[in-house]
């Protein structure tokens, strides 16, 4: 009698402990957070993607009553960073602040990855989009895809196009123009986007693609014109600029985009917190000004739909870099 009593006080005093342990988790999770966030940024300060980080993390943290202190990470075309999350702990203070290059451009040509995209993260939402821009040389006679696709199948070992890297946004967009158009020019990668506007503007090479972003001032400034853009719709940012769609090739459809993620197996009110938190951020006027101000549309994505997008997209772009023999530089 006096075992069973022992065992049964025993087996209380778990239960109890176990509740207690429950509840205290429980009780972390409503109180989420207590202490600051870390927004991990793949990318090196003073860049267009630091900058979004850095002013979506400012008023994310206002909208959680906690800050959230950015970490820069950069390296092996924001692997480096990704690894880093992916390996966090799952409680919410671990962010990842990317763009599609992260999870869905090195994933389309690097066998060997530190993270998976869609293992390895959950999602918050997609944040930002830009969209990306054939640009020509004013003196190239080539203004729009009709003259473009004509041009290219006359003579097609005469053009060539400038992209800001190899595996890069603009390569992939690149790639998915001309193959939907059905024509090739010879790739010439650059180290970053500067370089490359460089030798368009100076006539060393006819085409580029570009981010709306980078592209922006030169349009307006008469040193390059603009052929097509690979969104669905036109840009606000280039109203008169017409899309590869329009135009009548609507494969050719891919833009730059940036999402929030979380490693994955956040508590679920932990998740839902972070999301509405980032809902209301994309929806400030600040945030929105502010991304507008460096040619990129701040749109807010739900984690369902955001997860979504990734899985239809990375299979469209395993299939443009094995097409193409796209390799990460």
């Amino acid at each position: 009698m006096h075992t069973l009593s022992l065992r049964t006080f025993g087996l209380a005093a778990l239960g109890a402990f176990s509740a207690f342990g429950l509840s205290a988790a429980a009780v972390a999770e409503d109180s989420f957070p207590t202490r600051p966030i870390t927004m991990v940024v793949p990318f090196p300060p003073g860049g267009g993607g630091d900058a979004q980080g850095r002013l979506l993390a400012l008023k994310l943290g206002e909208k959680l009553g906690q800050s959230v202190v950015i970490d820069n990470r950069p390296g092996a075309g924001t692997a480096i960073g990704a690894a880093f999350v992916a390996n966090a702990k799952p409680d919410g203070y671990t962010l990842l602040m990317s763009s599609a290059s992260t999870y869905t451009l090195n994933p389309a040509i690097r066998k060997s990855l530190p993270y998976d995209p869609v293992k390895s993260f959950e999602p918050i939402g997609i944040v930002s989009r830009v969209g990306l821009v054939m640009l020509a040389n004013p003196a190239v006679p080539v203004n729009n895809v009709k003259e473009l696709a004509a041009a290219a199948k006359a003579a097609p070992d005469k053009y060539a196009y400038a992209s800001f890297g190899s595996g890069t946004s603009s390569h992939f967009a690149a790639e998915m123009a001309l193959q939907a158009i059905g024509v090739k020019l010879m790739h010439v990668p650059y180290k970053g986007s500067g370089p490359a506007m460089t030798d368009l503007i100076g006539g060393q090479v006819p085409f580029s693609f570009d981010t709306v972003t980078a592209a922006l001032p030169q349009i307006k400034a008469g040193k390059v014109k603009a052929i097509a853009i690979t969104t669905m719709n036109r840009s606000p940012l280039l109203p008169a600029v017409p899309t590869f769609a329009e135009s009548g090739y609507p494969a050719a459809v891919l833009d730059s985009w940036g999402m929030v993620v979380a490693p994955r197996g956040l508590p679920p009110a932990v998740h839902a917190k972070l999301e509405k938190a980032l809902a209301e951020t994309i929806a400030d006027p600040a945030v929105r000004k502010g991304f507008a101000d460096q040619g990129v549309e701040a749109r807010f994505v739900d984690s369902a739909k955001a997860a979504a997008h990734l899985e239809a997209e990375l299979p469209l772009m395993r299939a443009i870099a094995a097409r193409a023999n796209i390799q990460p530089e």
